[in-house]
């Protein structure tokens, strides 16, 4: 058994076909084929089950494949532990965000992580939460950059900052005419949502529990910026955090920033690295460039936009497009 073969047998179990397994480590199909049958007779079990259209893990390729992982990636970590020893700043490292953050939060930190550590090579990658996690378990990256709560005992946890949100509604909506906002002015809206997967979707539900709110029936939206959109597009409300109207974000019309008075609800950001990583130094030094946002920049009263404009407020009101009727 060599190192090789377990590689050749990860790619199989990720890919679930001989030709694209082969192609992913950079071998002949034959070539992957006749090592994965090498193996299996060294063992003396079958590790897979060959199908017409795709190819199955047996239990026991199951339980070996977990095993295997284990121990590419501790292989991994001995090679950075010798090249952290000999440049602890530099080589390459894969860092996993979550859509609704990433592309609001990385032009706030870029110039500083290329400022003091320029012999880094960082690789982003965008994934939903459950993704992230799932390759942050296998090795496959180094870090994540995830929202809390995350319950996982071998992952190391560095929280970073906390985000509130604000209330985004078109301009002729009720709610559009106050300055700040209590929970409690978001009974009987219809808020519109993300769909599964998103941890933000997750964290305006919770909103919506302790507010009396409700979810808009009918339709899931693929991104913050389609949910921005729906808004400006008179079709309803929602809540966006901080940083994603924030420059360089530009403003879109007809989309009125409303923050909420008191400890307004918000998600809690944290970097989550393996236990186990060589990198735990490191990634320590990299979490204080993330820690070390400008004040401002999470401070939804910051914002020239959450100025409001004096509005007649009639006694009782109806908005039809979003279908929530509001009380003043």
């Amino acid at each position: 058994m060599n190192l090789r073969d377990l590689h050749y047998l990860v790619a199989l179990a990720d890919h679930r076909h001989f030709g694209h397994a082969a192609e992913a480590s950079f071998v002949s199909q034959p070539t992957l084929s006749t090592q994965i049958k090498k193996l299996e007779e060294e063992l003396g079990v079958t590790l897979v089950e060959r199908t017409p259209r795709k190819v199955l893990l047996t239990e026991a390729g199951q339980q070996i494949v977990a095993r295997a992982r284990e121990v590419l990636n501790e292989i991994e970590q001995i090679k950075r532990i010798a090249h952290r020893d000999r440049d602890p700043e530099a080589g390459t490292l894969t860092l996993g965000i979550f859509p609704t953050l990433g592309p609001y939060l990385l032009p706030h930190v870029m110039g500083a992580i290329r400022e003091r550590f320029p012999r880094l090579e960082l690789l982003l990658v965008e994934e939903k939460t459950p993704e992230l996690l799932q390759r942050l378990r296998e090795g496959k990256l180094d870090a994540a950059i995830l929202a809390l709560p995350v319950h996982d005992d071998t992952l190391h946890a560095e929280f970073l900052f906390e985000e509130p949100f604000l209330l985004a509604a078109p301009d002729a909506h009720p709610l559009a005419g106050r300055r700040l906002l209590k929970l409690a002015d978001l009974e009987d809206q219809h808020l519109l949502l993300l769909e599964d997967g998103h941890c933000l979707r997750d964290q305006a539900l919770e909103v919506c529990r302790m507010s009396g709110a409700d979810e808009r029936h009918g339709f899931r939206a693929t991104s913050l910026e389609t949910l921005r959109q729906m808004v400006a597009a008179n079709v309803g409300v929602t809540l966006l955090p901080v940083l994603a109207v924030q420059p360089p974000i530009a403003h879109t019309s007809n989309v009125h920033l409303t923050p909420f008075r008191g400890h307004a609800p918000s998600r809690r950001i944290a970097m989550f690295w393996r236990k186990s990583s060589a990198m735990h130094e490191f990634l320590l030094a990299l979490s204080t460039i993330f820690k070390q946002l400008p004040p401002a920049l999470l401070d939804p009263a910051t914002l020239p936009i959450t100025e409001t404009r004096p509005i007649e407020k009639p006694a009782r009101s109806r908005y039809v497009a979003g279908r929530a009727r509001v009380n003043h």
